[in-house]
């Protein structure tokens, strides 16, 4: 049995407390005090020297708040725990975790292979900090402050898995509509898909897009992930939906999703730009900025003649398919895709008519 498996398999915690403090963080709490006291130092005095609050102090050391690794650096150093508080930590941070995806959490940490399929969303480990704070700060029912700066700091802990040694090998595949919705606006959508891009130089991360307008495909059934452990190399399968999640361990439901995966991946989840190679499969993506254009919120401009007097205008958005057209006074209306090509006779005829 694993050390974190044995935390949360002891008795007594919070239904004796009445409370919902994770047992681990009341530990460390109450360990903090303890070589605090011991070393002679005031919540005051330890509070100035790790750079926290005289409020922030409190609420870690009676478990109300879980402490971050910065916090646990400073506190060793300035009490010389140790490293009695740093043998911790881990637990600390897993507690962060929703209680319905620990168990889960548990087998990723032995995974040697993650394939996960999410048509709606960045999936989690791939997502940014800013990216990850809008969809905290959209819950339902809304989450207080430090909830959400608690689900932020567990979700991006969560991505040590990404470059942990040795490489656990990632395959995502994510549906179009997850990239051209705004979670958060235009520029967290950027940024989200420039670290993307990044992800690519990882080695160990692939990326692939499903298009919205592919027809039937096998990952219409909604998101799943699938898992092979190090020990003994069984595999699991993991389904969330509306914070309720489920790990799948029958053989036999785990296959089935697995050749769903695949299905997915061979016949439907690649390039959107809506290209076909000759094995008809579409074309791989995530090579280059360029093809990613489209999954970007739409930057429109008008021409700089343009004046303010509320006379008849368009404008215009470059997006991989082409360029975009629409009408500047009913922005929300319907919009006109062009070809290059098209766009650019266009612009060619014009300009020869105006000359």
């Amino acid at each position: 049995m694993t050390k974190r498996r044995e935390l949360e398999q002891q008795p007594g915690t919070a239904g004796r407390r009445n409370d919902n403090r994770p047992g681990v963080w009341v530990a460390y709490g109450k360990l903090l005090k303890l070589l605090r006291k011991k070393a002679g130092v005031t919540q005051e005095q330890l509070a100035e020297a790790v750079g926290y609050s005289l409020e922030q102090t409190a609420s870690i050391e009676q478990g109300r708040r879980p402490a971050k690794a910065a916090f646990t650096e400073a506190a060793e150093r300035y009490l010389d725990a140790g490293g009695v508080l740093e043998a911790v930590q881990e637990e600390v941070d897993f507690a962060k975790l929703p209680a319905f995806f620990r168990d889960f959490a548990v087998l990723e940490l032995d995974a040697v292979s993650h394939n996960s399929y999410e048509p709606l969303l960045v999936p989690g480990l791939l997502q940014t900090e800013a990216y990850a704070r809008a969809l905290f700060e959209g819950h339902c029912p809304k989450m207080s402050e430090s909830l959400i700066e608690q689900n932020v700091d567990a979700r991006l802990g969560r991505q040590k898995l990404l470059t942990k040694t040795p490489n656990v090998e990632f395959s995502f595949v994510v549906g179009e509509s997850a990239l051209r919705n705004p979670i958060g606006g235009g520029e967290v959508m950027r940024e989200q898909m420039r670290h993307l891009l990044k992800l690519r130089a990882t080695g160990n991360v692939e990326v692939q897009v499903a298009p919205s307008l592919a027809g039937y495909h096998t990952g219409l059934g909604g998101p799943f992930v699938l898992l092979e452990t190090a020990e003994q190399h069984r595999r699991f399968a993991y389904i969330e939906s509306q914070d309720l999640g489920n790990v799948v361990s029958d053989p036999t439901w785990v296959s089935t999703l697995d050749l769903r995966y695949a299905s997915c991946v061979r016949k439907r989840c690649t390039s959107t730009n809506r290209q076909r190679s000759s094995s008809g499969c579409w074309r791989n993506t995530m090579t280059t900025e360029q093809q990613t254009n489209v999954e970007l919120p739409l930057a429109w401009f008008k021409s700089s003649y343009s004046g303010s007097g509320g006379g008849n205008c368009v404008e215009v958005a470059r997006a991989a398919v082409g360029v975009c057209v629409r009408d500047s006074k009913v922005v929300e209306g319907p919009q006109l895709a062009i070809s290059s090509s098209g766009w650019t006779g266009f612009i060619e005829q014009l300009t020869r008519e105006i000359r």
